[in-house]
Formats: structure tokens, sequence, C-alpha cells
């Protein structure tokens, strides 16, 4: 309770410097407050983590780097404007692994000695559990690496013949004759043998229809949540049974079902990068990425560089209505760009469109993710050598961090922007500090998380919704154009809007008699 207090204190304090100038147009507090210490309503930062910060002076990433820079991520302070304030982290694959980025794993075991040591990782989650962020690790168990001990074992007793081997059928695998369009295989020499294998040769799809294959994956899981992880991200969900979606989703059921009876208030989200429709059936084992917030054609980016608002607010709301219908204990995780992605803030003209984006998916309902650095507009792409180390690049802190760029990148240095981590934070005008200050008043408007959504639109580039939780509705307005937009605030349904209680943007907002007036490339939350 007295934690909940001086939270509520501190509130009082931030709203007076939230959001842009103008403040004598605004509430002095909402109504409701999230209790912080249990809501699986969070804000996450994917950390790549051979890409983030170096402790060793190795030019890699690690476990003790990101220790180093949690103050950076979350200093205790939910409201913080100096710290980005996340509430939970993911970390992509640590698990020892042949590669730089981890997603074929040889011993799900240990970490990789690159990234430090499991004693590391029991430090991080401490730390985490004593700020209240959940930590989520990266687990891809659809495939392993073709040096995993699973695998060399499975590649003996096929050569031989041996059925009597318990790692015979560990691996999908066919003949010749069996083969099916649209699967990769791999040949073992000297039999008829094809191993699955859709990402590489080097990553063998494991068989999920042999029982103890998936008791060996619930086991990893197992492992780690013991060890005070807080759930995972499962990769390429869809490649269980890669072009048979029932059967993967009903793994996803089981293996779900069985985490929950470990871990009853487990936190996963599944990739599965395609469409809506095939989405939303795996909403019925876990929440999902978003895919359509995405990229630089996304719902998002679209909205945030000038094209009609009402597609992106009518999609929101549409597919709430779809993830609640599918599974009520699920929730939107919208994202912008990820390690699989060239880096968003290249595709935007300007800085201000970058601000734009990140309020239409850091203000809207769930769990959003930000990319690491995307919080500072690095960029990156595959580029001709169509490489993916280009997406994920090491961070630009500016302090003498020894990180490097990972094995294989090109990214020419031109490209890249000139500030750092150092420089962005001195600068209160800063994209950095932009973000701070978004998700401070993420954080100040538990409703924006955790409210039901109902679009609300007037004209091509100003529109938004409103937003009802536990007997509260706010109004959510964002002016995507760049110039000054204005409303009758009594044609807005949902709501009688009468108050300014924060604004962020390029511009301000105010309330002239009945008429709201925002700011170009600004968003306002009403109550």
């Amino acid at each position: 309770m007295k934690r909940l207090l001086a939270i509520l204190l501190l509130l009082a304090c931030v709203l007076a410097v939230t959001g842009c100038s103008n403040t004598d147009e605004r509430t002095e507090q909402p109504t409701v407050m999230a209790d912080p210490i249990n809501d699986n309503f969070r804000t996450f930062y994917q950390v790549f983590v051979g890409s983030f910060s170096d402790s060793n002076g190795d030019g890699i990433g690690d476990l003790r780097g990101l220790i180093n820079r949690f103050d950076y991520l979350n200093d205790g302070n939910m409201l913080s404007e100096t710290s980005l304030g996340v509430q939970g982290i993911w970390l992509s694959p640590i698990f020892k692994s042949p590669s730089y980025h981890k997603y074929d794993a040889s011993d799900y075991y240990e970490i990789d000695w690159r990234f430090g040591t499991e004693e590391d990782l029991k430090e991080l989650i401490a730390l985490c559990k004593e700020r209240n962020v959940k930590l989520i690790l990266d687990l891809a168990i659809n495939h392993t690496s073709n040096q995993h001990p699973w695998f060399l074992q499975f590649k003996e007793a096929r050569s031989t013949g041996d059925t009597e081997d318990p790692y015979y059928d560990f691996y999908s695998c066919v003949t010749t004759a069996e083969k099916k369009n649209g699967i990769s295989y791999q040949k073992i020499a000297g039999v008829d043998c094809w191993y699955e294998c859709n990402f590489s040769g080097s990553m063998p799809e494991l068989n999920f229809d042999n029982p103890t294959v998936r008791e060996e994956t619930l086991k990893i899981a197992r492992y780690y949540l013991d060890l005070g992880v807080d759930g995972f991200r499962f990769d390429a969900v869809k490649y269980i049974y890669f072009g048979e979606t029932a059967p993967s989703v009903e793994f996803w059921q089981w293996y779900m079902q069985q985490l929950r009876a470990i871990k009853p208030d487990i936190y996963c989200v599944g990739e599965c990068w395609s469409g809506d429709n095939e989405i939303l059936q795996y909403y019925t084992a876990m929440n999902c990425f978003n895919f359509a917030t995405s990229q630089a054609e996304g719902i998002m980016a679209s909205a945030a560089k000038g094209l009609s608002i009402g597609k992106y607010t009518n999609y929101i709301t549409n597919l709430q209505d779809k993830v609640a219908g599918t599974n009520p204990d699920s929730m939107l995780m919208s994202f912008l760009s990820n390690h699989d992605m060239d880096r968003i803030a290249g595709s935007f003209a300007t800085e201000n469109n970058m601000r734009m984006a990140a309020n239409l998916y850091l203000l809207s309902p769930g769990s959003p993710v930000i990319y690491y650095g995307e919080e500072i507009g690095m960029r990156g792409s595959r580029g001709g050598e169509n490489t993916d180390a280009n997406r994920r690049l090491a961070m630009l802190w500016g302090d003498g961090d020894t990180i490097k760029d990972p094995v294989g990148s090109t990214y020419p240095a031109k490209n890249q922007i000139s500030t750092t981590v150092a420089e962005q934070m001195a600068d209160e005008n800063s994209l950095l500090r932009y973000y701070c200050k978004l998700l401070t008043i993420r954080h100040t408007y538990p409703t924006i998380a955790r409210g039901e959504y109902t679009a609300l639109n007037s004209g091509k580039n100003l529109g938004g919704f409103s937003i009802a939780y536990e007997g509260e509705t706010i109004g959510l307005l964002h002016n995507t154009s760049g110039e000054e937009l204005s409303c009758d605030l009594s044609s807005l349904s949902g709501g009688s809007f009468t108050q300014i209680c924060d604004y962020i943007g390029v511009g301000d907002a105010r309330i002239e008699g009945n008429t709201l007036i925002i700011g170009p490339q600004t968003s306002v939350i009403l109550k």
C-alpha cells in the first residue's frame, strides 16, 4: 500500500512535466492507477543479446552487459523520464550454439560462453524481480542445431538402420518418395532419408509426433521456469508441423497447458509470421505478435506517414474484438520491427514520422514491443548482401562500450545515425527522451493498455479511440498530418470529452469552446 501511495504521489508530480507545454489545459491525474505488482499488460523491450552491450571487451554483447545497462531500461521508477521504464525484457536466444544469432541451439541447458554463465542469468532474473520487470527467453524448439547431440545420434541411427535407437525418430524425416512440395529437406548420405530443415540444412526440424520429443522440449521450459524466468517467446510456432495449422495449434495448446500447470501466471508470446486469420488460431494457446502492425508498409507506419488513419483505428478495434472472442485472456502485441526485419526508422522521411509511429503503437492496447535501438532511431537493412546481420547491429551507446557489429554485417556506416544514447539522453528534445516521456504517459493511464477500444474518426488524418476500462472512459486522438487540425468534441461518440489530460508530439493541444485543436503529428488524451 505504501508503494502504491508513493507512486501516486510521484504521478501527480510527473503530470506537470509530461508531454509538451501549455499544462493549464490538463487534468491533475487519472482516476485509475494500475496495480504495479500484479499486472501483465506491459511494454516489452527486445534485446538481441550479442549486439546490445559488451562487458568484457571481446566485442560481443553478453548478459553482464545487459545487467550493467539495466537502469537505462528500468531504473525502478515506472514514471521516470530519464529511463525507458520498460516493464518486460525479451532476450534473443542465449543457449549454446555455433551461430552468432543462437536460433540453432546445440545445448539448451548451457548458456553460450560468449554471453556469460547461468549465474549471470540468475543475477539478471533477480534484478528483474526487484524492479518488477518480466523476463522472457526466446525459445526455438521446432528445430535444433545439426551439432546438437540429439541430431548426431539421430543421424547415426538412421545411417546404420538402428530402429531400436531412441533417437531414430527424433527428427522429422521422409524417404525420397514421401517428400512434399513446400518443405525443405536435406539428405543423409548413404541412406534414403531426407530430414526436414525449413530454415537451413544446419537447423533440422524435430519430430513432434514422438512423445519423447514433446517431453524433452517441456523439460527445457520447466528448467528455466524453475530458475525464475517469467515465460518465453516461441520462435516460428507454425513450423511445428509446417503447412499444417491444426496440428501445430493443437501442439501449442497442449504445451501451454503443461506450462501453466507449472507456472499459472506464465507470460508467453508466439511468432506466427502470417496473416491475421492464421495468427488468430494460435491465439487459442497464447498471445501472438500482430504482424500487420509492423514494417514499412504496415498499419502503423502507413498511418504515421499520413495515409488514412481510419484504416489503423478500425484495424485495432476489429482485431481487439477478434482476439477477445478467440481467447479472452489474450491481448494484442504490436511492434514496428524486430530482428528479422529492416529497421523501421529507415522507412521514414523525417524523425517526426518516427515519433508519430511510436505514438500509434505505444499508445495502443496490450503489450507493445520495442526493438532495441529503435528508441534512438537506429537504422539497418539487409541490403544487397541479403544478410540479417545488418538488422542486428551494435547498439550505439557513445560512452566507450566495446560492442561490435555481428559477424556478416555489411551495413554502410554512412547510412547509420550520427547520434548515440549518451548524446540523446543529454538532449531533452531527442527521440530517446521522447520515448521516455511517451512510456511515462502510457504508464500513467492504465486504461490505454487494458481498455476496450471503439474507433473515433474525424477526417483522413484525425482519429483515435474511446477507451473504456473499469468504469472509466478516456479519449485518445491522433493527428497524423503535418498541420494543425480540429474537431467538434460533441461529434465524438463514446464519451463526453471536455478536458485534456495529456498530449505528446510535434505540436500542442487545446480546447476552445467545444472545439479540440491538435497540433501536427500530435496525440492527445481526453476525459
